[in-house]
């Protein structure tokens, strides 16, 4: 067991006094056979409402409200988590379903159907051929089909940082070769769709003892592809990482526009406003017995 401590801080400074609207927090992750919530609290300026919903894909999500006027809005998130690794070395898929082609059970298929549709256009078929260039024989192992591509793209991007907001359609990311955590995971969950895999965008955290990995940070993205006889498995292609135990997952959605951390409005004019948002992930000196 790994005990991680996580402050994430986001703000918005403002020109001129504003109110606000509600907004959506998508920083608080669910316990777990993998991870446990120990402690979770939040620091708001300035204060107002709360409210903890699970929404239609069971994040965890606090609607705020801030009240009053103000020229700044901070949002503080402070986690304490245990992390129980479960790496894939160990795990062997057994089932005949988990090879080319993919065959998914009715009750699973009546479930995933909305994560198996891409949702981006491809009209020169680009991310389609980039991703069959990945593929060997027909009967091959899906998880092996898969770790080939998460390992492409991790050796074959160039990884930057892009401080503007939004995502990269794959089409882009394949053609500018180049990209953030957010555009590779995404261009990894358009392309093995269109291989018939369901697959969603997850958000979260990345632990790096050593400051190593790309994503470290920041909030970090990665995607999630589901198996039969494995179940949900996570690959982050920034990193070339297959199930890690040092990807903290908080949210997981079928396109990236919905997993914003936060998101919300002003109500006035805030004149010239910046954004700072910053994340520490860092092990705990000692765990209790």
């Amino acid at each position: 067991m790994t005990r991680l401590i996580i402050r994430h801080e986001t703000r918005y400074d403002y020109d001129r006094p504003v109110r606000f609207g509600p907004h959506r927090l998508l920083i608080r992750p669910r316990d777990s056979h993998a991870m446990r919530l120990e402690d979770a609290s939040l620091e708001l300026s300035p204060p107002g409402e709360t409210r903890w919903i699970y929404d239609a894909m069971g994040n965890c999500i606090c609607w705020f409200t801030p009240s009053g006027e103000a020229t700044q809005l901070r949002i503080v998130s402070h986690l304490i988590i245990d992390r129980f690794p479960s790496p894939l070395a160990s795990i062997a898929p057994d089932d005949p379903k988990s090879v080319f082609p993919l065959v998914y059970g009715e009750v699973d298929r009546s479930v995933l159907s909305p994560f198996m549709a891409p949702a981006t256009t491809d009209p020169t078929d680009q991310v389609l051929s980039w991703m069959r260039s990945h593929l060997r024989a027909p009967d091959e192992r899906v998880l092996d089909v898969l770790s080939r591509i998460n390992t492409a793209i991790h050796e074959d991007f160039d990884y930057g940082v892009r401080e503007q907001e939004g995502t990269q359609t794959p089409v882009e990311t394949l053609e500018r070769r180049a990209g953030t955590c957010r555009d590779f995971a995404w261009l990894m969950v358009e392309a093995i769709r269109r291989l018939g895999c369901a697959a969603v965008f997850v958000t979260g955290y990345l632990y790096s003892p050593n400051a190593a990995r790309r994503g470290a940070g920041a909030t970090h993205a990665w995607c999630e592809a589901f198996l039969p006889g494995l179940g949900w498995i996570e690959f982050d292609p920034t990193n070339g990482l297959v199930e890690s135990p040092d990807l903290i997952r908080v949210g997981a959605t079928r396109t990236p526009a919905e997993a914003a951390p936060v998101a919300g409005n002003v109500i006035g004019n805030p004149g010239n406003a910046t954004m700072m948002v910053s994340v520490d992930v860092h092990q705990a000196a000692r765990v209790a017995a």
